[in-house]
Formats: C-alpha cells, sequence, structure tokens
C-alpha cells in the first residue's frame, strides 16, 4: 500500500469522524434545547413564593421547597383528577381498540349488505366538525342520564372513525389466503379475528393506542360541557380552575402541570419499545 493511499484514507475517516461529532453535537444541542422549558418548569415548581415572583431569573433556584407540591397534594382535588383522566383514557382506548378493530374485520373479512354504504359514512364523517355534534351529543348523554359521569366522556369517544380507517387499511393488506387456511381447519370468524388478524396488527393496535390514550388524556371540549362538578373534572379542567383560583402562583401552577405530565411520561418510559416501533410502523407505511 502506497504512502498516498494510505493518508487519503486516513482524511477520509478523519472527515468521517469530524461529521459524526458535528452531527451528535448538533443533535445534543437540539435535545438541550428542547428541554430547557421543561427544566425552567420543574426549578420554578422547586421556588418558594418570593423568588418564584421575583424579577432576578434563577434557573437554578437558591432555595428549594415542596411547598407547592404540598399544597396542590393536601388543599386540591388533583389526584382525583388525575385518577379520572387515567381511567377515561385508559377505558376509552381500550373500546376503541376493541370495537373499531371489529368493525373493521367485518368491512374486509365478512360479506353482508351495506358494507361500502357504512365505509363511505365512515370516511364522510372526518369532514364533519366536531362542534357539530355537540348539541346532539350533548342531548344523547343527557337523555342516558350520564352528565357529569365519567362514562359520559367515555362512550362518545369509543365512535372514532380514524380508528377504523386505520384498521380498514392494514386488515385489507392481510392476505386472504391467512382466513382461508385458518377456516380449513376449523376456526370460526371470531379465533381468525382473535388469533390470526389481531397478532398480526400488533404495530398498527400499537400506534392506535398510544394516539387514543394520549388524546383523550389531553382532551378539553367535549368534558367541559359534560362534567359539572369539580369532583367529576378530568386533569385539563382541573388545572384551569387552579389557574382561577389561585391568583399569580407561578411555583404552583408549575408543580400542576409536572404533575399532570408525569403519568405520560412514566407512561412513555414503560412502553418505549412499542413507542418506537408503532412510529417506525408509521414511517415504512406513510
Amino acid at each position: 500500500m502506497s504512502e498516498a493511499t494510505a493518508n487519503g484514507r486516513r482524511g477520509i475517516l478523519s472527515n468521517a469522524t469530524t461529521r459524526t461529532v458535528a452531527v451528535h453535537v448538533g443533535l445534543y444541542a437540539v435535545a438541550i434545547l428542547f428541554m430547557v422549558p421543561y427544566l425552567y418548569m420543574i426549578s420554578l415548581s422547586l421556588k418558594p413564593q418570593e423568588i418564584a415572583i421575583s424579577s432576578v431569573p434563577h434557573l437554578i433556584p437558591p432555595e428549594f421547597t415542596l411547598a407547592n407540591y404540598t399544597e396542590l397534594l393536601s388543599g386540591t382535588l388533583i389526584l382525583q383528577w388525575v385518577l379520572n383522566t387515567f381511567i377515561v383514557a385508559t377505558t376509552a382506548t381500550v373500546l376503541v381498540l376493541i370495537v373499531d378493530s371489529m368493525i373493521a374485520f367485518s368491512l374486509t373479512r365478512l360479506n353482508w349488505p351495506g358494507q361500502s354504504i357504512l365505509l363511505t359514512i365512515i370516511i364522510g364523517s372526518f369532514m364533519v366538525p366536531f362542534y357539530v355534534n355537540l348539541v346532539p351529543l350533548f342531548t344523547t348523554v343527557s337523555d342516558l342520564g350520564l352528565v357529569s359521569s365519567l362514562f359520559g366522556v367515555i362512550l362518545p369517544a369509543v365512535a372514532n372513525p380514524l380508528g377504523v380507517f386505520l384498521l380498514y387499511q392494514f386488515f385489507r393488506d392481510i392476505p386472504e389466503e391467512y382466513g382461508e387456511a385458518a377456516r380449513l381447519d376449523g376456526f370460526s370468524n371470531f379465533q381468525i379475528y382473535s388469533r390470526i388478524i389481531l397478532p398480526i396488527s400488533r404495530p398498527i393496535l400499537s400506534a392506535l393506542a398510544i394516539f387514543m390514550f394520549v388524546y383523550n388524556w389531553n382532551q378539553f371540549v367535549w368534558p367541559v360541557v359534560v362534567l359539572q362538578n369539580q369532583a367529576s373534572f378530568t386533569l385539563p379542567l382541573g388545572l384551569v380552575i387552579l389557574r382561577d383560583t389561585f391568583t399569580f402562583r407561578p411555583g404552583l401552577f408549575m408543580a400542576s402541570g409536572i404533575i399532570a405530565s408525569l403519568p405520560l411520561f412514566v407512561l412513555f418510559l414503560l412502553l418505549q419499545d412499542q413507542i418506537i416501533e408503532a412510529v417506525q410502523f408509521q414511517g415504512t407505511t406513510g
């Protein structure tokens, strides 16, 4: 090997290393930039009131206190609101997965009259703004006696056309031969749905579950219409009540934001593999 060739290879490796270092530095800088608001929120939640309202900014406060968290947990209904939100988000997500997957299975694997009409109605419902349905939905929920009930928030969330459409697109691409082979082995339609279609569809079900849970966790408009007493409030409604109850308490507001986002952060840590898999799936399917 000539000296010129060796020098050329060292130059290429040096350039590649420089680019790699530059990319990593850039990515870490962007990550730190995204973390600044959260670090400031944590810092402000740990400051005493006199330091929090001081005109001198302190990212690292000279004095730490847990008074804001203690006051929130002992003097408000925030834990009840967290529990209510968890019940709404979890129940709605599970029901959406069950109901929407059954509808999508019936549209793609069973033959019955009116399938194309139902699919057209489901796709057409995307064009109807949610606000148009507020009055008829509230009338229906009121007639069922579900005003100020968590089930009054959950039931309308179950009828989700987006979930049906996503699952319909995925189920349609599963080869028919799977179902035909299963029928030759004596499988019923429900067994084909539960033992073949659902296991194959794990990536799209994971993606839909994550999307539905976060959507229902942050839902505000419908709960503010249905829920009419503080004990039944979800977190987004409760945080608004805290803002109106406490006059200029930035530390307490930031502490409530930390408590509100903590369950989603824990969920991310527990399901990060599934979330990455779902994002990769969405990226490959468009």
